[in-house]
C-alpha cells in the first residue's frame, strides 16, 4: 500500500544504529520521495526524515540516550523519563532530533519519536493532522507495523482523507486536483507555509508522484464508486465527477474523523450542545457554504498543531540547530 523502494538497504543500516524496540517506522519528505524543484531524491541538501513509533517512549529514549547521546540537545540531561513526558505533551506529541549526521551513509537525518497511542489517535481522530497528514501522501515504509491496529488506522486515515477532499472539491475535477486536495489537507493552515516552505510545495509533491498516489488510494477510491466517477486512463487530466447531493455530502461529513466533526459542531452551535450531532451535520450538508465550514475547521487543527509543535521543537533541537534548520527552511520560501 505504501511504497518500499530500492533504497531499503541504506535505511536498514540507519535503523540498525537505533534501539530496535519500535513498532513501526517510515521515511518521508523531499529526501526520500521525488519532488519537483529538487535535482534528485536524497541530494545532499535534502535531509532524510524518519518517524519511529514506539510503545514505551520512556524505555526507548533511555536506550537511545545510551546509544546515541550526541543526537540530543541539552535536554538529554533530563533523562529518558522527562524526555518522554515532553514528547507526549503539546503539539503533535512527537519528539524530534534534527540535523543528525550519519557519516557512514553520507546523509543527514531528522527523526521523530511518537508513542503508538498518540499516532493511533491522530490517524483515527485527526487530533493534530500532523503525522496523519504525512501518511496521506506516499512514504517509504522502513519497518511494517507490528500490529493490525496501526495498519487499520492507516487505512482509516486514507478513507478520511478522501471524504475530506471530496467535501472541498467541486462537482468536476481532475485526478491531479484530487490528490492535490488530499495533500493540502495538512498544509492549509500550517503557519510554516507562510514563511518556511516553498509556496509550490503541494504541487511539487503531487506532480512527480501521480502513480504512487494512484497505488496508495486505489482501494479507498474504489469504495466511493457509488458517488464518484473516476475515468482514470493513465492521464491525470481526465475529468472526474462526484455526486453533490445532500445525501452524499452528509455521508462525507459522517466520514470525517472525530476531531473535525467536534469542531464543526462547536462552531455551528457556538459551543452550546443543544442539538444532536447528526442534526447539525444534516444542517451543514444542506447549506451552501459547507465547503468553508469544513475548510475552516481543518485549518484550525493544522494551525494549532503546527505552531505548538514548532515551538516545542526549539529546545529539542537546541539553539544552534534550530537556527540552521530554520534558515534552511526559509530558503525554500524563495526557491
Amino acid at each position: 500500500m505504501l511504497s518500499r523502494g530500492n533504497t531499503a538497504p541504506m535505511f536498514y543500516r540507519i535503523l540498525s544504529k537505533f534501539p530496535q524496540s519500535f513498532s513501526f517506522c517510515f521515511a518521508y519528505g523531499s529526501g526520500v520521495k521525488q519532488q519537483l524543484g529538487y535535482d534528485a531524491v536524497r541530494s545532499k541538501r535534502n535531509m532524510i526524515d524518519l518517524i519511529y513509533v514506539v510503545d514505551n517512549a520512556h524505555r526507548w529514549h533511555a536506550a537511545n540516550l545510551e546509544q546515541n547521546f550526541e543526537h540530543y540537545s541539552s535536554m538529554r540531561l533530563l533523562g529518558g523519563g522527562l524526555i518522554a513526558k515532553y514528547q507526549e505533551t503539546l503539539g503533535a506529541r512527537v519528539y524530534f532530533n534534527t540535523l543528525v549526521q550519519i557519516p557512514q551513509e553520507d546523509v543527514i537525518i531528522k527523526y521523530g519519536v511518537v508513542s503508538t497511542k498518540d499516532l493511533l489517535q491522530d490517524l483515527v481522530d485527526w487530533r493534530s493532522l500532523y503525522l496523519a497528514g504525512r501518511l496521506h501522501k506516499p512514504v517509504e515504509i522502513i519497518r511494517n507495523a507490528s500490529s493490525s491496529k496501526i495498519q487499520n488506522a492507516i487505512e482509516q486515515n486514507l478513507r478520511s482523507a478522501v471524504h475530506a477532499a471530496l467535501l472541498l472539491l467541486p462537482e468536476k475535477f481532475t485526478e491531479f486536483e484530487l490528490y492535490r486536495a488530499i495533500s493540502k489537507l495538512s498544509y492549509t493552515g500550517d503557519f510554516r507555509m507562510i514563511f518556511g516552505e516553498n509556496k509550490d510545495k503541494v504541487n511539487n509533491i503531487v506532480r512527480p508522484q501521480i502513480e504512487n498516489f494512484r497505488n496508495l488510494y486505489a482501494a479507498t477510491l474504489d469504495e466511493q464508486r457509488h458517488c464518484l466517477e473516476l475515468p482514470f486512463t493513465g492521464s491525470d487530466n481526465q475529468i472526474c465527477c462526484q455526486d453533490l447531493s445532500e445525501t452524499s455530502i452528509l455521508a462525507h461529513l459522517n466520514g470525517l474523523p472525530k476531531w473535525p466533526v467536534r469542531l464543526i459542531v462547536e462552531r455551528q452551535t457556538s459551543g452550546r450542545y443543544r442539538q444532536d450531532t447528526e442534526d447539525i451535520l444534516i444542517g451543514v450538508s444542506r447549506s451552501s457554504n459547507y465547503k468553508e465550514v469544513v475548510a475552516r475547521c481543518l485549518r484550525s487543527i493544522v494551525w494549532s498543531s503546527s505552531v505548538w509543535q514548532s515551538i516545542k521543537n526549539i529546545p529539542t533541537a537546541g539553539v544552534r540547530k534550530s537556527i540552521r534548520y530554520s534558515w534552511a527552511k526559509a530558503l525554500k520560501t524563495f526557491s
